[in-house]
């Protein structure tokens, strides 16, 4: 994650929030870029746990885009537009009323995982710096 900072400051972002999603075994921040646009960069928290998602694409892809993801305000509807379109859907969990999700298989998108998310963004913590999430001060 750390490394990712000359890339960071190239693009110009600033640090928003981030911290150790412990339930999914990973670190994540999230920058600002110019314009609408967030960015999140991950780590896995444990480097040999294979049963993690993240463990598993760098074993095979080494580091780089996972995913992009597109805030949507109604999952249903853009479930539905996809699946219209022709895009094969997997990982559709819509059983939180925080986070709601689903997944454009790589194969009908170029080759790119397309997450489509509804979430209300919270408040940004204050305290928070980048600093802190590479050394593993918060976790969410």
């Amino acid at each position: 994650m750390a490394s990712t900072t000359a890339l960071l400051q190239m693009v110009a972002a600033r640090f928003r929030t981030g911290g150790d999603y412990l339930p999914g075994g990973f670190r994540w921040a999230q920058f600002y870029l110019p314009g609408t646009v967030k960015l999140e960069i991950l780590q896995p928290l444990e480097p040999d746990d294979t049963d993690n998602f993240l463990v598993r694409f760098l074993a095979a892809r080494g580091e780089g885009v996972h995913h992009m993801t597109f805030k949507v305000t109604d999952i249903d509807a853009a479930v539905t537009r996809a699946h219209s379109l022709g895009f094969d859907l997997v990982g559709v969990d819509t059983s939180s009323d925080v986070w709601k999700e689903a997944f454009v298989h790589p194969r009908s998108a170029h080759g790119v995982v397309i997450q489509l998310a509804q979430w209300q963004d919270g408040e940004v913590p204050p305290d928070r710096s980048f600093g802190g999430v590479i050394g593993g001060l918060y976790s969410t």
